[in-house]
């Protein structure tokens, strides 16, 4: 062990520790920017710097490891002085409109500048770094004046997604962090998926903003319709305040309702739903000899980054629609049939914890129930702050109930906002579907977890089932090269583009692999709670297929439940 002082406090630590994680340990606040926990160390912001006895020079402590004997002090005078110059470097090139940045009240930026103190007229001439503005993208925005070079968006969007379509350009003074050749997000490999969103301190990535499409919407008069994800319920509380992990259902089916939507339902329904039309699918596919493995579709960002960078590979995804997508054919069709509603007068929304949701919900490909499936989608960050617009008191409000028809879901539809989740529920169903028996046990522990792929088998009427689940984007580069050299071993895959799943998704408040954990936790704790677990037991599902869609991959369901995907090979030139 490393003995060491900092702030007077005495400290052991393990070899190669740093100093910022020395202090961590003794709840010692360091001022940081570029530095996050999920990723490597970047040493550029140089805010994290400390006072070390016996050094001239100032280290940064995220980057320097400690030694036997080192005395730190993280707050002298020196240390300040010499943090509050670079926080005015900083902010002489920073726009000064934070009342009216997306990230106002929850900027790290703003945060250090507030413990600083930074009270004073910079001493510096105000120059913001470069301009350009790109709106293209339908689920982010950049503001390049707003970037402070941390890094965080690149390593994210390279190291973790394997998508790359960030990067510095020039040098010095003129740096900047843009996509090649000038081009707009729009007309990059880009997937949507928001993960350089979780990761930027500043308002320099942002959500793109649908709130105001809603209130349009209910000013109209329309008949507003609203679905809410299964990883929803437990990622919303985090953006209101309440810690990971919490669960607030039925506050937020209570604050729907405040807000002004008619009918409030739970997309665990269409997971449900999702799972008999996906599941049916493979056994289809191995009973007939259909392309296998079978690839999930329920990820948007996944999909275009197959379409992009796997588009050899798209017979192996799955032409079922996405829960979202077919919710909002469901609601479209059926749902104005029974209700005797006018399809033209109903705006379908969703609330997802995904940015390539508002993506999908615009592809021409979903318009099978004659309109647009999906109006809008907005994010659970955007869901929160109609909350707090709308002036509800989220603490206060009593516990409601989802709307009939479609607010009964199952444990299967809920597990889907994790990783391995949308695998579990699949083969709940497809076991006892293939068996005539019922589960012994419904947890599949195999597929649960976060390590970036993981595999499993089991054995159902004498016929061994391969499985793997994959999340973040980078690791599913070797899955597609084994399908295309035809070596993959797998019958099904699931594949999620952001780290955890859905509760890591874009649109959530920011994440750490320790809050996804939590995250992680609340969903399986949900799914034992609820009275009905398997997909193929929703008798809500069962109703509609009586009624309307006949059976699984029916004409009917096809048309409305199923969809095709083609190549965007050409966004890589």
């Amino acid at each position: 062990m490393i003995h060491l002082t900092i702030d007077g406090e005495s400290i052991a630590v393990e070899p190669g520790t740093t100093i910022l994680e020395a202090a961590r340990r003794l709840n010692v606040h360091i001022p940081t920017l570029c530095y996050h926990e999920d990723q490597a160390v970047k040493a550029v912001c140089r805010i994290c710097v400390v006072e070390v006895e016996g050094q001239r020079l100032l280290p940064a402590a995220c980057s320097t490891p400690v030694s036997e004997g080192m005395v730190v002090k993280t707050a002298s005078p020196k240390v300040i002085k010499a943090r509050k110059n670079i926080m005015e470097l900083i902010l002489a090139r920073h726009p000064q409109d934070c009342l009216v940045c997306s990230k106002n009240g929850s900027c790290e930026l703003q945060k250090i500048a507030r413990d600083l103190n930074m009270n004073q007229p910079n001493r510096y001439e105000l120059k913001p770094r470069d301009s350009r503005f790109d709106n293209s993208s339908p689920s982010l925005i950049r503001e390049m004046s707003k970037c402070i070079l941390c890094n965080r968006c690149v390593e994210t969007c390279t190291e973790k997604q394997g998508v790359m379509v960030m990067a510095k350009e020039n040098r010095g003074f003129e740096t900047v962090i843009v996509p090649p050749y000038g081009k707009k997000l729009e007309d990059t490999s880009c997937v949507n998926c928001g993960q350089c969103i979780q990761v930027c301190p500043v308002g320099a990535i942002s959500v793109r903003d649908n709130t105001d499409d809603v209130y349009e919407q209910i000013a109209a008069g329309k008949y507003m319709a609203i679905q809410i994800a299964p990883s929803v319920r437990i990622t919303l509380g985090e953006s209101l305040g309440y810690a990971p992990g919490t669960v607030t259902t039925g506050k937020i089916v209570h604050a729907l309702r405040k807000i002004g939507f008619h009918k409030v339902f739970d997309s665990d329904f269409s997971a449900d739903l999702t799972i008999m039309e996906e599941g049916t699918e493979l056994l289809h596919r191995i009973q007939n000899g259909g392309p296998l493995p079978l690839i999930t579709s329920c990820c948007p960002a996944w999909v275009k980054y197959c379409e992009t960078y796997g588009h050899e590979q798209l017979e192996h995804l799955s032409t079922a629609k996405s829960p979202q997508q077919m919710f909002g054919a469901v609601i479209k069709t059926y749902f104005a049939q029974k209700e005797q509603i006018d399809p033209a007068n109903i705006c379908s929304v969703s609330v997802m914890p995904c940015t390539a949701k508002k993506f999908e919900c615009k592809r021409s490909e979903f318009h099978d129930s004659g309109y647009q499936d999906v109006d809008i989608s907005i994010t659970v960050e955007e869901l929160a702050k109609m909350i707090r617009t709308a002036g509800i008191d989220f603490d206060d409000l009593e516990d409601q109930e989802f709307d009939a028809p479609f607010g009964l879901g199952s444990g299967a539809g809920q597990i889907f906002g994790s990783t391995g989740g949308v695998m579990e529920a699949a083969l709940r169903t497809v076991y006892e579907v293939l068996t005539g028996e019922t589960l012994p046990r419904l947890e599949f522990d195999a597929v649960r977890g976060l390590e970036g792929i993981r595999e499993a088998s089991l054995t159902i009427k004498g016929q061994e089932i391969r499985v793997a689940i994959v999340h973040g984007l980078k690791n599913v580069e070797g899955i597609l090269a084994q399908i295309k050299e035809g070596t993959s071993p797998y019958h099904f895959i699931e594949v999620m583009a952001c780290e955890g799943g859905c509760i890591g998704g874009g649109g959530n408040a920011p994440k750490t692999m320790k809050k996804v954990r939590e995250r992680q936790r609340a969903i399986y704790e949900e799914d034992k709670k609820l009275p009905l677990r398997k997909s193929h037991e929703n008798p809500y599902v069962q109703l509609l297929y009586q009624e309307y869609l006949g059976e699984p991959l029916s004409e009917k369901s096809h048309k409305l439940l199923h969809t095709h995907y083609h190549s965007r090979r050409d966004l890589l030139r």
